[in-house]
């Protein structure tokens, strides 16, 4: 695996590495990060490996920790089904967080991730998840755990038994622990009632990173094993809609952007003012910074989910005297571009 470019960083024994995790039964558990500083806004790196002969996408996502959705968009022209051994693929685990308080677990809908943030430890975890279909829609605001169950049974509402049985499906009234419950071996309830954090049955344990559930929060098994024992309950859960996220990483400032829901139907111009948005909020506390006005345009009207440089450096900016924000910011109007769910 080879990291890049914060710094760019490579390992003796990278190929072992790679090749131990693909035999591996499952894959890695997400990694714990160092809280950034209350003026910074990044964890992680860019990362890059090689397929194997054996692998799809959805292996290589499994393997570290990253969603189908995820790793899909930012390798679009790398085959999900037949990457083909030997070809590079980018892994986006630079992260940018989002704008949210940076205590207990934050979901980020439309990005299909989730922070786990120990404010006491000094640390953020960072997990992909699987969230609501369209027609199910997982819900947004401030929230608790207000419960933690290990080998959870799964009570199919009606609406959901209903749904299986239009395809031939007859669900059981309640289906009990084992593989194939669809709830995993842990699950978190939350305070809106039907909704929980959890993880999956066999049968679905490469699925995560998609909008395939019925509103509750679904994660890879051995992520949800590395989250459980460390979230108390009672610990506060925000779940926000930020399609844009903007923040720093030292004196260099990043958008990540990611396709925004379906339903909310957002366009260009809609995208580039939430992007100006928390640009303003963003150099409140920092030097004005001279922005590239293409690299924020091609990152809005091309979501791929990997952080972007959107500042110029430093030194470009003195030799043409102080930066302005927005200089080269593109105009809107551009472009248009009891029961529980699982």
């Amino acid at each position: 695996m080879k990291l890049c470019p914060l710094p760019c960083k490579t390992s003796r024994y990278t190929s072992l590495l790679g090749l131990a995790l693909a035999l591996a039964s499952s894959g890695a558990a997400a990694e714990t990060f160092t809280m950034p500083a209350p003026n910074s806004d990044t964890i992680g790196e860019i990362a890059y490996t090689k397929a194997l002969q054996e692998d799809t996408l959805l292996d290589v996502a499994r393997r570290f920790s990253l969603g189908q959705d995820e790793i899909v968009l930012a390798n679009a022209k790398v085959d999900r089904w037949y990457p083909r051994e030997g070809t590079q693929v980018l892994l986006p685990k630079l992260f940018v967080l989002p704008d949210a308080q940076r205590n207990g677990v934050v979901l980020n809908v439309p990005e299909m991730r989730l922070y786990y943030f120990q404010p006491k430890k000094g640390t953020v975890e960072s997990y992909p998840v699987s969230i609501g279909r369209m027609d199910w829609k997982t819900p947004r605001g401030m929230t608790r755990v207000v419960e933690k169950v290990t080998n959870p049974s799964w009570r199919p509402p009606e609406t959901i038994k209903r749904e299986h049985a239009a395809d031939g499906d007859i669900l059981p009234d309640v289906v009990p622990p084992g593989p194939n419950n669809p709830l995993g071996k842990f699950a978190m309830k939350l305070g809106i009632p039907g909704y929980l954090i959890h993880g999956t049955g066999v049968d679905k344990e490469y699925g995560i990173g998609m909008r395939v559930t019925h509103g509750c929060v679904r994660m890879y098994p051995e992520d949800i094993a590395q989250l459980f024992p460390v979230v108390p309950a009672g610990s506060p859960v925000q779940i926000v809609n930020q399609p844009v996220k903007v923040g720093w990483n030292g004196q260099d400032l990043y958008i990540e952007v990611h396709p925004p829901l379906e339903e909310d139907n957002l366009d260009y111009d809609q995208l580039l003012a939430q992007a100006m948005n928390l640009l303003q909020k963003k150099v409140e506390k920092h030097a004005v910074p001279e922005i590239d006005g293409q690299a924020l345009k091609a990152a809005l009207k091309d979501p791929t989910g990997v952080p972007v440089l959107i500042s110029k450096p430093i030194a470009a900016q003195q030799s043409k005297g102080a930066g302005v924000l927005g200089t080269e910011t593109p105009a809107a109007g551009e472009a248009s571009a009891g029961s529980n769910r699982s």
